[in-house]
């Protein structure tokens, strides 16, 4: 497969990935403001922190307000990852392999863009009903995505670059998603175990999706410990980290076909070295290394994987490599 089209479709569902993925996080904020006691601060910068782009927010916005934080990770063109600019990309994206797609995966981005298009153009930041609607259409448009692409289009190459991406993509949002409580959800050390601090966990839960699945796991007490367990060291649950990690491994094994010592090795070291930490690690560990520090770790070392796969696959001198 040609670098520039195994690029477009690794892109095109990490963009779609990403802008729902943005549409959770800013709602796990959301959800936590309506449960949350009257008066308590609204805090919108940790959000905008985690993400790693604060400076530039800064510059273009100045002061983190409610308003100027969905702005800018909702509809601002000029950011690269608001939900905007992700559809944005990935209709270049999929508009760059139209041969290689199939026409219903075309069809679907294009609807997706259009109604975030609208959306940018009508919706206003301060409606929060509003944005709650578009932000659940946002994420029924993402899955109808992959479930159009696992259906219509050939489960080769091509197929195996898509969900490379489209797991990465989830399991770095997962960690930050889950990386926000330490930023936001607590106010203060007396507010632990208390039936505030039960809502947030809940809250957060349910912006990946796992409330549900957690619960009939057989998890009846929602503890930090055990949601951390789950999103975290989750074997079954799609949107786990570990479970994203296994399956973007066993795609990277259908692609390379090879043993460990071609030029393929470093991508599959890199990658196999996590799935492997993320096999054996316990939970116990993690919170006794930091939670914090442990996802921060864990996003660099996921960040690092992508670009070892850009360096093996898509970059000009891997090219010209594997051709010589």
């Amino acid at each position: 497969m040609l670098s520039r089209v195994a690029d477009s479709i690794y892109w095109l569902n990490r963009y779609v990935e990403r802008a729902e993925n943005v549409s959770r996080f800013v709602e796990v904020n959301l959800n936590l403001l309506l449960d949350s006691p009257e008066g308590m601060t609204q805090q919108w910068q940790p959000i905008v922190l985690t993400t790693g782009d604060l400076p530039l927010f800064q510059q273009r916005y100045g002061e983190a307000t409610a308003e100027n934080v969905l702005r800018f990770l909702t509809f601002d063109a000029e950011y690269p990852s608001s939900i905007f600019s992700c559809l944005c990309r990935a209709r270049e994206n999929a508009r760059s392999v139209r041969e290689i797609i199939s026409s219903e995966m075309w069809q679907q981005v294009n609807a997706f863009y259009l109604m975030v298009t609208e959306a940018a153009e009508h919706l206003r930041a301060t409606d929060t009903a509003a944005l709650f609607h578009f932000f659940e259409e946002v994420k029924q448009a993402s899955h109808l995505f992959a479930g159009i692409m696992d259906a219509t289009m050939s489960h080769n190459e091509g197929w195996h670059f898509g969900q490379i991406g489209r797991l990465l993509e989830r399991a770095d949002k997962t960690a930050r998603i889950l990386d926000v409580k330490y930023f936001i959800l607590l106010p203060s050390v007396r507010d632990v175990g208390t039936t505030l601090d039960e809502l947030q966990w809940i809250a957060l839960l349910k912006s990946a999706s796992a409330y549900e699945m957690y619960r009939k796991r057989g998890m009846h007490r929602i503890s930090p410990q055990s949601v951390a367990d789950f999103l975290i060291l989750d074997g079954e649950f799609p949107r786990s980290i570990r479970f994203c990690i296994i399956e973007a491994e066993r795609s990277l094994h259908k692609i390379t076909g090879t043993p460990l010592g071609s030029w393929r090795a470093t991508v599959e070291r890199t990658l196999g070295r996590l799935r492997a930490d993320l096999d054996y690690i316990t939970i116990d560990e993690i919170i006794q290394f930091g939670m914090h520090e442990f996802l921060d770790d864990l996003q660099t070392r996921m960040n690092n994987v992508g670009e070892k796969i850009f360096e093996t696959f898509f970059a000009l001198e891997s090219v010209i490599e594997m051709a010589s």
